[in-house]
């Protein structure tokens, strides 16, 4: 046994067991040997009523701190409830931005009542002894708010929605994959929240409305809370997805055909948001690996199409009509075209033409079901795979890079949810038609009629995507071929770019399609992008890359980021990332002589360059650096461009693709010219013979073009 003694509030494991056992002269010098060490003011004590008094004491101090705070910080919890309730009460209709706060106030509340760090006390403990998960407290805690707002709220609350909010509740924390999520209590609790935010003042608002107004509106209340039932087929068919990770991080690094193949299944399970995402990737096709650049490529072409019967019933909900009522030849089983959005199918209907009744070949695009929804819940995956990688493999160095990559995947989901809005769509296309209506290098479809689901428009017959131009057309002199539509597209660009101030936002090339003539005709016009105001930092931070100045790139980044006074704080810190990264990348600065260099490194090296301006803005979201929406959306524009306009170029020989493109900007001006006057022209002349208009969809069928 040892003879030192254990100081009174560290007390030595198994000290009073061994001393119990030892003799009257064995435990004599022991005592003599604590008093001689005690503090002299200090009575000698056996060890076990000296440690176990001082923590009685301890918890006796720590219980009554917790119970003299327990009655005010619950008052406070049930005074944050007061704003909420008072609004359920009245007769005005709630608003997301009230809601928002009023949860917000809520749940800091919450995350300050005693028993809520008392539940992170305990999940601690558990998480040191590895008994995890832990699901019981974040239950009861839940339990008690759904509970007390029931209880509290003005307006009485169908006992319908109750038990179908447990439903769900109970199959979603029963699933295997979301297991152990339940433990970070508060925390899951309000990101579910707000992803449910939207709907639930939908809910809340149609209660009002029932509550002084109309009981008959019942049913429309139960068919949005029976989304919810919906949204979780969808979220676990995606959580789902999420397993590949694990078996991609498992592989050979350097088998990128294993990858890109477990790549592939992950992007088709977890659906349209993926698929979408997998399409902006293959625009940087040339930055990847060959076998990962060729399976995403797949998802440029086509993706698996809607069913037959989700065709039919969008065209009936859009048009009141069967499609074999308006359409000849149209076939729902074989769309000619599918992508994460919708699908493309091809068909026949009567019009007047001069009086003469028609078959006119016209495009419909018809939009998937549901698809708000599926990015909405893809969103919500991602946020929740990200949150709770911070339990699993807590890291105070990855919160912030974490907390960037939630904020970011909000900024880029809202902009593909804009692709959603075909209306929209049609409204542009239809611009963009005008514009580039007397062009003798590029069209655009012409829109016949749209709805929220459908976009019915012109079919441009034999026209291929700018991929498959040269092995569909078989060229003489494929090399020639392939520089004059890289002038030609070139060309587009730059209308867009100084005439019109609005990119199209996704120019790959399966958007980018070739008629047996050579004209361009650029479809899928869902995303686009205005450039006003947006030119200066862009350009600021494409100087500061091609330079190699970090404090250019610096001042850029922060001017674009969505809280410039937050990142101006910590400019330091972002400039030496940047300045790393540079050094890291071996990029030489341009400098007068900037036009040599780029020929003696030549399309690698270019590629080199464009790799490393994508690195940079990665780099900054591991500082937390959140860049504004329509930013993210402006480099995927420019980056798909300059993916094809390399495609085109690929094979063609340095010299020769840098005299291209400088004769191409040079000549840019007289051509926009003489496309310009051509149209007044024709304009003029159309105007003097006032010709009968062709407007398929309008003259038979109408719609909403009237």
């Amino acid at each position: 046994m040892s003879t030192t003694p254990a100081a009174p509030r560290k007390p030595r494991a198994r000290a009073r067991p061994a001393a119990a056992k030892g003799s009257a002269a064995t435990k004599a010098p022991a005592r003599r040997a604590a008093t001689r060490r005690a503090p002299p003011r200090e009575a000698p004590a056996p060890k076990g009523v000296r440690s176990g008094g001082m923590r009685l004491l301890r918890g006796a101090r720590e219980l009554a701190l917790q119970a003299a705070a327990l009655p005010d910080s619950t008052a406070r919890v049930i005074t944050a409830f007061g704003p909420l309730i008072r609004k359920f009460g009245g007769e005005t209709h709630l608003t997301e931005a009230e809601f928002g706060r009023d949860v917000d106030r809520i749940f800091e509340a919450l995350y300050a009542h005693p028993l809520t760090e008392k539940t992170r006390t305990v999940t601690a403990y558990l998480r040191s002894r590895n008994v995890l998960p832990n699901e019981g407290s974040t239950e009861s805690l839940i339990h008690y708010v759904v509970r007390e707002s029931v209880a509290r709220s003005p307006i009485p609350v169908p006992q319908q929605i109750v038990d179908e909010f447990w439903t769900f509740f109970h199959e979603l924390m029963s699933d295997p994959e979301l297991r152990g999520l339940a433990d970070l209590g508060l925390d899951i609790t309000r990101l579910i929240l707000k992803a449910y935010e939207p709907l639930l003042v939908e809910v809340i608002n149609e209660l009002k409305d029932i509550y002084y107004s109309n009981q008959n509106r019942m049913d429309a209340l139960l068919r949005r809370v029976q989304v919810v039932r919906s949204d979780l087929k969808i979220i676990r068919r995606q959580i789902r997805a999420l397993r590949y990770i694990k078996p991609f991080f498992q592989a050979d690094p350097k088998d990128y055909r294993a990858q890109a193949q477990i790549v592939a299944k992950m992007v088709r399970e977890f659906g349209p948001f993926f698929i979408k995402m997998a399409q902006v990737a293959a625009a940087t096709a040339n930055f990847l690996p060959e076998e990962i650049a060729r399976e995403l490529a797949v998802f440029q072409e086509d993706v698996p199409p809607m069913s037959a019967q989700e065709a039919r019933a969008a065209l009936i909900e859009s048009f009141g009509r069967p499609p074999e009522d308006i359409y000849f030849g149209f076939d729902a089983e074989r769309p000619i075209k599918s992508g994460s959005i919708g699908s493309v199918y091809l068909a026949k209907k009567p019009v007047l033409v001069r009086g003469v009744e028609q078959l006119v070949p016209v495009i419909i695009k018809i939009g998937r079901h549901n698809l708000d929804r599926e990015f909405l819940m893809g969103k919500t995956s991602i946020a929740l795979m990200l949150v709770s990688s911070q339990y699993w493999a807590p890291h105070g160095k990855l919160t912030p890079f974490l907390k960037a990559m939630t904020e970011q995947i909000d900024g880029f989901v809202e902009g593909f949810r804009n692709e959603l809005q075909f209306e929209r769509e049609a409204e542009v296309q239809a611009a963009f038609a005008r514009r580039a209506r007397h062009s003798s290098v590029w069209r655009v479809p012409e829109v016949y009629r749209a709805t929220a689901r459908v976009i019915e428009m012109e079919y441009v017959e034999g026209a291929v995507n700018i991929a498959r131009a040269v092995q569909h057309f078989r060229p003489a002199d494929p090399l020639a071929y392939r520089r004059d539509l890289a002038d030609k597209f070139l060309f587009t660009l730059l209308c867009q770019f100084f005439l019109y101030q609005e990119l199209h936002g996704d120019l790959h090339p399966g958007n980018v399609m070739v008629d047996r003539a050579g004209r361009l005709h650029l479809i899928d016009w869902g995303n686009t992008v205005p450039l006003a105001g947006k030119v200066r930092p862009v350009v600021e931070y494409l100087k500061g890359a091609l330079v190699a100045d970090a404090d250019l790139l610096t001042d850029a980044l922060i001017a674009i980021s969505t809280d410039p006074a937050a990142a101006q704080a910590r400019r330091a810190e972002i400039r030496d990332t940047l300045a790393r990264t540079l050094d890291k990348k071996q990029i030489t600065p341009l400098t007068l002589g900037f036009a040599w260099t780029l020929y003696r490194e030549g399309p690698d090296g270019w590629l080199k360059r464009a790799n490393t301006l994508m690195q940079l803005a990665s780099n900054t979201q591991q500082l937390g650096l959140v860049l504004r929406g329509e930013y993210l959306h402006l480099s995927r524009s420019l980056t798909a461009m300059v993916a094809t306009l390399g495609g085109l170029y690929e094979g063609v020989p340095r010299w020769r693709a840098g005299a291209d493109l400088l004769i191409t900007v040079n000549t840019f001006p007289a051509r926009a010219l003489k496309d310009y006057l051509r149209g007044v022209r024709a304009d003029r002349l159309r105007a003097a013979a006032e010709p009968v208009r062709r407007a398929p969809s309008r003259t038979v069928v109408g719609g909403l073009a009237g």
